[in-house]
């Protein structure tokens, strides 16, 4: 038997094996669909939520300080999306669409997010619940396009903070939050 005969046939029984052993656990894994997660030279994966440190920040046209700034966020808190990595530069994207490169130093990991943002000057109002769950009771009504603070996404729902305010919101009112994304801030 040539030698990639006896490693094609190692691995076959290895494999078989494994399948005898947890059957469950790959019937799982067949059935979900395979996600890609990209990740930055950061080695933190590429999109990603995260929000602006100081209250003024510039945003430039390109990865670097000589690059014109394009335009100056002026709210500290302000939830971004990093699309693109380069050296200690992200290119980010805003709630509005509008895109530009910000140095990481000016960048929090801590998570944000708007309240409809896409509502803004529509009317309408959205409810911050006590419990996840579309029949519970309100504890405020937030206008779309204010700005809190995320504690926590199941996939569904996000656990949020607006000015002393905690409840939740369902993820799909929300700028911040991928469509079932879960984590705990």
């Amino acid at each position: 038997m040539s030698g990639f005969a006896s490693l094609r046939l190692a691995l076959s029984a290895t494999i078989v094996g494994a399948l005898l052993c947890a059957p469950q656990a790959f019937a799982q894994s067949a059935a979900a669909p395979a996600q890609t997660i990209t990740l930055g030279p950061s080695g933190l994966p590429l999109p990603r939520f995260v929000s602006l440190k100081p209250a003024r920040v510039n945003s430039r046209v390109g990865p670097g300080a000589n690059y014109s700034v394009n335009w100056m966020y002026m709210k500290a808190g302000l939830p971004m999306e990093i699309i693109q990595e380069f050296d200690t530069w992200r290119r980010v994207r805003d709630a509005d669409g509008s895109e530009g490169w910000i140095n990481q130093s000016l960048l929090s990991g801590r998570r944000t997010a708007i309240v409809a943002p896409w509502q803004r000057g529509k009317g309408g109002q959205v409810n911050l619940l006590n419990e996840p769950d579309k029949d519970a009771g309100v504890v405020a009504i937030i206008e779309p396009g204010v700005i809190g603070s995320i504690k926590k996404c199941d996939g569904q729902w996000c656990e949020m903070t607006f000015d002393g305010h905690t409840g939740w919101m369902a993820q799909s009112q929300v700028w911040g939050a991928y469509p079932g994304e879960k984590f705990k801030n």
